[in-house]
């Protein structure tokens, strides 16, 4: 009876481009509206600046524009995710958050090949509950991509 709870986990579902994701819970340190956050600095495509949260100074990425173009104007539902990483604390601009959802391995399917030989080593797979279909990331892998312009310096 204890494995087979030991082997469900929380996860919190976002919105994202029109999907919805999930990521493991544990490294959500809080939810905040994206007006409610004090930013002081405003820089780049996808770091849209820093903020602070609870004395935190913390990079703000906003996953609407990795994921695709998408307006600048920020709408109620436009949540900040603040994220206590392995390497740092960070905010993560979503859609919105949906809620918080319990899945067990068993719930969590292999994302199928697209063909072209390449996995991506972020998404861990496609979670099903309720009849919703969740792809299912690595919020520490995700974060730690880096995308830098031919010639920049990149810091270690």
């Amino acid at each position: 009876m204890a494995p087979v709870e030991a082997s469900v986990q929380q996860y919190l579902s976002f919105q994202l481009g029109g999907l919805e994701y999930a990521l493991d819970f544990r490294k959500v340190q809080e939810l905040r509206p994206l007006k409610a956050l004090e930013r002081f600095a405003t820089d780049g495509e996808i770091v849209s600046g820093v903020a602070v949260s609870r004395g935190v100074i913390m990079p703000i990425v906003d996953m609407r524009i990795a994921f695709g173009p998408r307006p600048e104007r920020h709408d109620p539902m436009t949540d900040v995710v603040i994220l206590k990483l392995s390497s740092c604390v960070m905010g993560m601009v979503v859609d919105g958050v949906t809620d918080i959802v319990s899945l067990s391995a068993e719930q969590i399917q292999p994302i199928p090949d697209a063909g072209d030989g390449q996995s991506v080593d972020y998404l861990l797979g496609l979670g099903e509950v309720d009849g919703r279909r969740l792809i299912v990331v690595d919020i520490d892998r995700l974060m730690s991509i880096r995308k830098v312009p031919v010639g920049a310096r990149q810091a270690a």
